[in-house]
């Protein structure tokens, strides 16, 4: 028996995986992994598998950078931990004056948690809560986009959109509502990503306009929707968003849990549109992808709301146990001193054109139905057909036949469905660009050689897809 396979029995014996179908592993192989460093991620046995999905989007400067690594060593001789309410420490303090240099102008505040999902609860909570203490308790519903996601707890599931995720657990859900997404794979032919984003913004126009006053926030993914299959959108429809939700009088917040720190070639997504959000959800990327934790960034105005006397009961009493931890803050802040110090995202604009020369000849694929990309998020998705775009039925699973291929070949890539798509670490070399583009277009191949041979439950959501 090989390492891998002693460690994968110990696992299967133990372990529930997150986001996996366990019985999966009975045909699809575990991977154990001993060390990583860079872009790459070497199993018990040896072999090495290039990170092109980032580690679910976190890894941005590499695996075991010795910067971000060395900065979290000075730290643990000095303080691991302590609770942040009525005690403060120095790395928190500094990530927190950090956060609110670099984010748009307006946003002073923040508010820490330790993963996406209880950022996105956050900023929920915090803008209903906004709300009854002005003497406005009726605003409390949301207004979401579809094919949206914004993480796997209850509030968060309430206010996304991907049936996979959700459907399970309807009645647990918030009354939300939802407003056709600008998603610009769905725009006619020859309409540009500007006029498709500009024509769906009336959708949200008119469902602000008409719920008004029982609304509290619109939350969005600015630019690309993540686990909705990586679609995109302009920047102009965060702009016109801006604009709508102080006209109506609804606040703001921006997802920026996937998007932020320089995927989408600025730093933050927001500031493609110069545009400041009520509130700016931020994690992943913020640790380079080291430690859990979550920041959420808002305005001074809403911070004065609940600035009161404990009597008065208008406080945010809401709490994470390691909500600012030392080491989570000491990763931070190493993970901004590189982008401070290396110019990444100018470094950045080299390597996006390369994904983009790179993977060129997919749009040609008799099943590729779009290359789409938005700074160094790259998505790829395949179709039965391509002229009409009609899908393969989710039971086929074809992405899994890409990421089966690309494990043999040395290459993690996790496709979305049908999605295929690359969000790699900052550090890769356009030469490993290149090999991922090659990996990838042999497994699309693979994936498309067969014609569809499925039965379709049409009872079943038409867009559940493979969890990315």
């Amino acid at each position: 028996m090989s390492l891998n396979q002693s460690w994968m029995q110990r696992d299967l014996a133990v372990l529930w995986h997150p986001c996996t179908q366990m019985k999966d592993h009975e045909q699809v192989p575990l991977i154990p992994i001993r060390r990583g460093e860079g872009v790459w991620l070497e199993d018990f046995d040896g072999k090495r598998y290039l990170d092109a999905v980032g580690s679910w989007w976190v890894n941005v400067f590499g695996h075991a950078n010795p910067r971000i690594g060395q900065r979290i060593k000075d730290q643990l001789d000095q303080l691991e931990h302590v609770m942040l309410a009525g005690f403060s420490h120095g790395p928190v303090i500094e990530l927190s004056e950090r956060l609110v240099a670099i984010t748009p102008a307006g946003l002073d505040r923040v508010f820490y948690a330790d993963n996406g999902s209880s950022g996105i609860e956050i900023a929920l909570k915090m803008s209903h809560h906004y709300w009854v203490n002005l003497g406005r308790p009726e605003k409390r519903r949301f207004i979401t986009l579809s094919n949206s996601y914004h993480g796997e707890t209850v509030a968060a599931m309430s206010v996304g959109d991907v049936p996979l995720f959700t459907s399970t657990y309807k009645a647990l859900l918030l009354d939300t509502l939802k407003v056709p997404s600008p998603d610009c794979y769905l725009r006619e032919p020859g309409v540009s990503w500007e006029d498709h984003s500009r024509l769906m913004f009336e959708h949200m126009e008119r469902t602000l306009a008409e719920h008004r006053d029982e609304a509290a926030a619109v939350i969005v993914e600015p630019l690309i929707q993540g686990a909705g299959g990586m679609r995109m959108y302009h920047p102009v429809y965060l702009k016109l968003l801006r604009e709508a939700c102080d006209r109506h009088g609804v606040l703001l917040i921006l997802d920026e849990i996937a998007v932020g720190f320089g995927r989408t070639g600025t730093m933050f997504a927001c500031e493609q549109a110069a545009i400041t959000p009520d509130f700016l959800c931020l994690s992943k990327a913020l640790t380079g992808g080291y430690l859990p934790m979550a920041a959420v960034l808002t305005t001074e105005a809403i911070y004065q709301a609940f600035y009161d006397d404990y009597g008065s009961l208008r406080g945010f009493l809401h709490s994470h146990t390691y909500t600012g931890n030392p080491l989570a803050c000491a990763a931070a802040l190493a993970t901004l001193d590189i982008f401070q110090q290396d110019n990444v995202i100018e470094a950045n604009k080299a390597l996006a054109r390369r994904m983009h020369s790179a993977t060129a000849h997919l749009a040609d694929h008799p099943h590729v139905a779009e290359v789409r990309q938005t700074g160094m998020a790259l998505a790829i998705e395949m179709v039965q057909d391509k002229a009409t775009r009609a899908p393969y039925p989710w039971q086929e699973r074809r992405g899994l036949q890409v990421y089966r291929h690309a494990l043999e070949r040395g290459a993690l890539l996790r496709p979305l469905g049908s999605v295929v798509y690359f969000l790699p670490p900052y550090v890769i070399s356009e030469e490993q660009i290149d090999f991922l583009a090659e990996v990838t277009t042999e497994g699309i191949d693979l994936a498309t050689r067969r014609s569809t041979g499925v039965y379709v439950n049409t009872g079943l959501h038409p867009d559940f897809r493979d969890p990315g």
